[in-house]
C-alpha cells in the first residue's frame, strides 16, 4: 500500500442498508466488504487506478443508515472522469476530497509522525482496509461468527499488549 496523494483523494459511499446498533450490522458488513468493497478495489487495482484505499463505517446526514465511505487515491497518470466510469453502480455520490492541510487524523497527530507525514498515518489505515478485506477473503462464504473476527482482533491488538484487560484499564479514557 502507497501513502496517498492527498491532492488525488475521491470519496465514494457504499449502502450497507441497516441502521446503527442492529445486531446483524456485523453479518452484513462481512457481506458488502465480501461483494462490493473488495470487487470495487480489485477493479480499480486490476486497470491500475489508484494505489491507495481506506474505508470506514459511518452514517449519512438525514439517513438511519448506515455506509461504508470509501476513500481512493488516484495514480498521478489516472483521469478522474476514467476512475468514476470504472465505479460500480451501487458506489454512490462519488466526489473528489479537497485536500486540506490538516495535523491529525481523529487524534492520530502529525507532530508524533517521522518526517511529519500524515501521508504515512493514511498509508497505514489503508493497510488496515487491506487486512480487513484479507480477513473476509480467508473465510468461506458462509455466515462467520462475530466471535471468530473478534479473536483476530486479539491477536492484533496483544502485539502491542493491548490485550483485554489493558482495554478495560484504558476504558475510563476513551469512549467505546
Amino acid at each position: 500500500m502507497n501513502k496517498p496523494n492527498l491532492d488525488r483523494i475521491w470519496e465514494t459511499w457504499i449502502r450497507i442498508g441497516i441502521p446503527q446498533g442492529y445486531p446483524e450490522l456485523f453479518n452484513r458488513a462481512v457481506s458488502i466488504v465480501r461483494s462490493q468493497v473488495s470487487e470495487t478495489v480489485a477493479v480499480l487495482e486490476k486497470r491500475e487506478i489508484i494505489d491507495w484505499y481506506q474505508f470506514l463505517i459511518h452514517g449519512k446526514e438525514n439517513d438511519s443508515n448506515l455506509y461504508f465511505h470509501v476513500r481512493f487515491s488516484l495514480r498521478n497518470d489516472i483521469d478522474s472522469k476514467y476512475f468514476l466510469d470504472s465505479l460500480p453502480s451501487y458506489c454512490i455520490n462519488p466526489k473528489h476530497v479537497e485536500r486540506r492541510d490538516v495535523e491529525s487524523i481523529s487524534g492520530i497527530t502529525k507532530p508524533l509522525l517521522k518526517n511529519d507525514e500524515i501521508e504515512e498515518a493514511w498509508r497505514i489505515i489503508g493497510e488496515q482496509s487491506e487486512w480487513i478485506i484479507y480477513m473476509v477473503s480467508i473465510h468461506k462464504d458462509v455466515e462467520i461468527p462475530i466471535q471468530q473476527f473478534v479473536q483476530f482482533m486479539h491477536f492484533f491488538t496483544n502485539m502491542m499488549g493491548l490485550g483485554q484487560q489493558s482495554i478495560l484499564q484504558l476504558s475510563p479514557f476513551f469512549r467505546f
